[in-house]
């Protein structure tokens, strides 16, 4: 029989009040693609971190090759032929590819100097044995994401690993990039590499593993073939229940413009346009997806619309005023609600009780502000409420919302805005590390939004959702619209290539 070139067993890693990995079973076998499935939280990230050198196991043993291991370090992962590509790339942006690729390995001549030219033959060597096309004296920071991620795996290969963790890999790629990376992949594994692609999407899963084994709760709960699966039994491998992943929603019937936005141009970080001109309308009673691969505008158009970043120039009209020079609080006491993309950084005060980040844009109105003071009774009554009518699991809405999961947080955002009369919600990424049970909810209470007249506009990098939730998508590139088109006619080829900007005037 076959001896795996991998293999965890009993693996136990906890945190203060977490079993992360509860005696976990795992093996890999060369040339083989393993997938590891499961929800937000389940303990995939820790057990590749444990692979990885990143944390040490409370117990359990790890053999490479037949041989039991122990890391201290990445480093010693590295030395055994273990890498990793983390969903955030480790690149440095102002170095060329071939300077990246060698850091940490530098080739030397004359015992001084950097080799760099035969750094560059080998990236060149193994980028045309793999089809990773990749240029190594191109700068890092002007490479398209999907371009970068290749590079990732060149430092990799260059280093001789031979077994590949990829977390997320195809987080931030177009239909076309992973498309790309899937035929790199198993090229990979036909010369006899053996990959782990930790990922949340089951149809890239069944699309590309040999095998799929689910953690739910830091726990095994199986491994299956494709052959053998369907998305619906890992979803509910996943959930511990039946998960409904399709958006059931009746055709929309949009009503009277909510949002109307006129060339708007908008300033990133840096100071220059993001944002190039921007024209669009949302009507009541519809769903508008914005897609697009992440870094092309989107963030800064919508924190534009609700006041939190001022226009270099074009209007914004809500409700047929003009809103441009408006602060969020007028904005929101207006109708709009805002769903913001980093929930813990920009939604939430994680310190605070989940019934405090309830009222976080109304703590100053009645009933749960009564002459000056905060009516703790009707906060916490108001708390219980949305608790239940949002699913949200707690022990006590006394509870930090620190101590809630991804899921739950996102619920609390999503409670605090739809409990309110709004007129238009404005969410970015509303699933983004949500598991699929999570991500079934959220859909349903944004559909039930619309249905009741509300306005959505929603930005995603998930494609899927986009074509799942929106009535009406358009395109960002480069911070203008390349495209607009329904939903129900959308052809996923065509969304992708413009997307990466393909037939699209610069």
């Amino acid at each position: 029989m076959e001896q795996p070139v991998l293999e965890l067993q009993q693996i136990v890693k906890q945190f203060p009040g977490v079993l992360a990995n509860d005696h976990v079973d795992l093996d890999l076998y060369k040339g083989e693609i393993l997938a590891i499935l499961g929800e937000n939280g389940a303990g995939k990230t820790t057990l590749m971190n444990v692979l990885y050198g990143l944390l040490a196991p409370d117990s359990g043993t790890i053999k490479v090759r037949g041989k039991p291991v122990r890391f201290n370090s990445p480093a010693d992962a590295i030395n055994l032929g273990i890498g990793m590509v983390h969903q955030h790339f480790m690149l440095i942006p102002v170095m060329t590819v071939t300077e990246n690729v060698m850091l940490g390995r530098e080739e030397v001549r004359h015992r001084y100097f950097l080799d760099r030219e035969k750094a560059a033959a080998r990236i060149r060597s193994i980028s045309e044995k793999y089809g990773l096309a990749v240029d190594p004296e191109a700068l890092v920071g002007e490479l398209p994401v999907g371009i970068q991620q290749r590079v990732e795996i060149i430092k990799l290969l260059y280093r001789e690993a031979d077994i590949l963790i990829l977390d997320e890999p195809t987080a931030v790629l177009t239909p076309q990039e992973v498309k790309e990376l899937f035929t790199i992949l198993k090229s990979l594994a036909a010369a006899g590499h053996s990959l782990i692609f930790i990922t949340h999407k089951l149809k890239e899963a069944l699309e590309l593993a040999d095998r799929i084994t689910v953690l739910r709760r830091g726990r095994v709960v199986g491994t299956v073939r494709p052959a053998e699966a369907t998305e619906d039994k890992l979803a509910e491998m996943m959930v511990g229940r039946e998960v409904e992943l399709t958006v059931e929603k009746a055709p929309a019937r949009p009503a009277e413009p909510v949002l109307q936005v006129e060339d708007l141009w908008v300033a990133g970080e840096q100071g220059r346009p993001v944002v190039r001109g921007v024209s669009l309308t949302v009507r009541a009673g519809e769903i508008v997806g914005i897609a697009g691969v992440q870094g092309n505008g989107q963030t800064e158009f919508m924190e534009s619309l609700f006041g939190l970043r001022p226009p270099l120039a074009g209007k914004v009209f809500f409700l047929g005023r003009d809103v441009t020079g408006y602060p969020p609080r007028q904005r929101t006491e207006m109708g709009m609600g805002y769903v913001p993309e980093d929930r813990q950084r920009d939604g939430l005060i994680l310190p605070f009780a989940i019934e405090d980040n309830l009222i976080l844009n109304t703590y100053y109105q009645p009933p749960v502000a009564r002459r000056g003071w905060l009516n703790r009774q009707a906060i916490r009554e108001r708390a219980e409420k949305l608790s239940e009518m949002f699913d949200i699991r707690a022990g006590s809405v006394l509870a930090p919302v620190s101590s809630l999961s991804g899921g739950n947080q996102q619920k609390v955002i999503m409670a605090r805005e739809l409990s309110r009369q709004i007129r238009l919600l404005l969410a970015l990424q509303p699933t983004r590390g949500l598991d699929v049970g999570s991500i079934e909810y959220i859909h349903r209470r944004i559909v039930q939004a619309r249905d009741a007249g509300c306005a959505i506009l929603f930005v995603s990098t998930e494609l899927d959702e986009i074509l799942a939730l929106s009535d009406r998508i358009v395109v960002f590139f480069r911070g203008k619209v390349v495209g607009e088109m329904s939903a129900a006619g959308a052809d996923r080829e065509k969304l992708g290539l413009l997307m990466a900007g393909v037939g699209v005037a610069a």
